[in-house]
C-alpha cells in the first residue's frame, strides 16, 4: 500500500501522511461500530482535574482500549491485507500488533491529549522498529484537535512527567512552533514511529472528532528491553509464528475484514 518515497519518508521524518487510506464503505462500518460502543457506554472520560483523580466533569476525553475484545470489525482491522502490507514496508518481518485505542473528543468539550512519545512506555532501543497507525474517522483539522507530529527527532530520549489533566497519561515539554499539523479527510491515516513525539489539540467545533490508534512492532523486540509479551495485547500478524490470531482468538482472521465490513454494514455488528 506504501510508496517506495512513502516509506522513505517515514525512516527520515519519523512520520508519514497516508490520505484515503480507508474506503468510503470501510470508514461507514468502523463509524458504526463506534457509535454502537460509545452508545453503549463503553467508553471512558480519561480527563481529570490536577490531582489526577477527581473526573473532568466540565470537559472530556474519552477512550477506549482494548478494541479487539469489543467488536469483531476492529479485531479483523489489523488481518486487513493493505493493514498488514503498509506496517512491513515500514517495519520489517516479523511484525505484531500490541495495541488498540481510540479516542473521541466531544463537540467544544473535547480536551487536548498532550505531548509524548510512544517510546516512553514502550522503551525500544531502535524507535523506528514500532510504528502507530492513527485512523481519523471523521475529517481530522486542527479546529477538532488533529493529530501533530514532531519530525527528525525520533532518536531524542524525552523525559516524561504525569499529566496532571489525565487519570493515566504522561506528558513531555516540546515546542509546539515545530509541530506538523497532520489535517487528513475522513478514512486518511498516518504513521508515526514510536519515538516521534505527537499530541492532539482540543475540539472547538460543533462535531465530534475521533481517532483509532494502533501499535504494532517488529517482533524481534517483544521479550526484550521495555516490552514484555505478557504485559501487551499481542498479535502476530507475519513471519514463522503468524497463525491469523487463531492461538488468540479461536479462530483465523486472515481474509475477514472485507466480510466483516459487510456484516456490520448489513447490520450484523
Amino acid at each position: 500500500m506504501l510508496t517506495y518515497d512513502q516509506v522513505s519518508h517515514f525512516k527520515r521524518e519519523g512520520f508519514v501522511v497516508v490520505p484515503d487510506f480507508f474506503s468510503s464503505d470501510e470508514l461507514e462500518a468502523l463509524r458504526a461500530e463506534i457509535v454502537r460502543m460509545h452508545d453503549e457506554g463503553q467508553m471512558r472520560n480519561v480527563a481529570t482535574l490536577e490531582d489526577r483523580k477527581t473526573r473532568n466533569n466540565d470537559a472530556q476525553n474519552l477512550q477506549l482500549i482494548p478494541l479487539d475484545t469489543r467488536s469483531d470489525l476492529f479485531r479483523a482491522l489489523p488481518f486487513a491485507p493493505k493493514v498488514i502490507e503498509s506496517v512491513r514496508s515500514l517495519l520489517g518481518d516479523p511484525v505484531v500488533k500490541i495495541l488498540d485505542q481510540l479516542f473521541m473528543k466531544p463537540a467544544h468539550t473535547g480536551l487536548p491529549t498532550n505531548w509524548h512519545t510512544d517510546n516512553a512506555y514502550f522503551r525500544i532501543s531502535q524507535p523506528l522498529a514500532g510504528t502507530a497507525m492513527w485512523v481519523a474517522i471523521d475529517d481530522a483539522t486542527r479546529e477538532n484537535g488533529t493529530l501533530k507530529v514532531i519530525p527528525r527527532v525520533f532518536d531524542t530520549r524525552f523525559e516524561h512527567f504525569p499529566d496532571p489533566h489525565s487519570d493515566h497519561h504522561i506528558r513531555m515539554a516540546a515546542d509546539d512552533a515545530q509541530a506538523i499539523h497532520c489535517e487528513l479527510p475522513a478514512g486518511g491515516v498516518v504513521f508515526f514511529c514510536y519515538g516521534t513525539p505527537h499530541a492532539t489539540g482540543p475540539n472547538l467545533t460543533a462535531q465530534s472528532r475521533t481517532g483509532v490508534g494502533l501499535h504494532f512492532l517488529n517482533a524481534n523486540y517483544v521479550n526484550r528491553e521495555g516490552v514484555a509479551q505478557e504485559e501487551i495485547n499481542c498479535v502476530q500478524l507475519t513471519g514463522a509464528d503468524a497463525d491469523g490470531g487463531e492461538s488468540k482468538y479461536g479462530m483465523d482472521l486472515r481474509g475477514t475484514w472485507e466480510e466483516s465490513v459487510e456484516s456490520v454494514l448489513r447490520g450484523g455488528g
